[in-house]
């Protein structure tokens, strides 16, 4: 199974959300031009802003181990 990275999976849930990106400036502050950039790829978010998109889609962001190499076979 393919991992998908947490900032692709945000910008998917931003893409299908049923609020445009306007409606997420204004519930989140972050600034219009720097969702721009992370929508394309070319800026990150701060860990805040993260989490106040996260909170605006609805979304609950839950930290999970990944198994290390070898782990689990014999």
């Amino acid at each position: 199974m393919k991992e998908t990275k947490l900032t692709d999976q945000l910008r998917r849930a931003i893409e299908t959300a049923d609020k445009s990106r306007y409606v997420l400036w204004k519930e989140t502050g972050i600034d219009q031009a720097v969702l721009s950039r992370f929508m394309h790829g070319k800026g990150g978010l701060s860990m805040d802003g993260l989490d106040r998109l996260a909170h605006a889609l609805g979304l609950e962001l839950v930290a999970k181990k990944r198994p290390t190499k070898g782990q689990g076979t014999k």
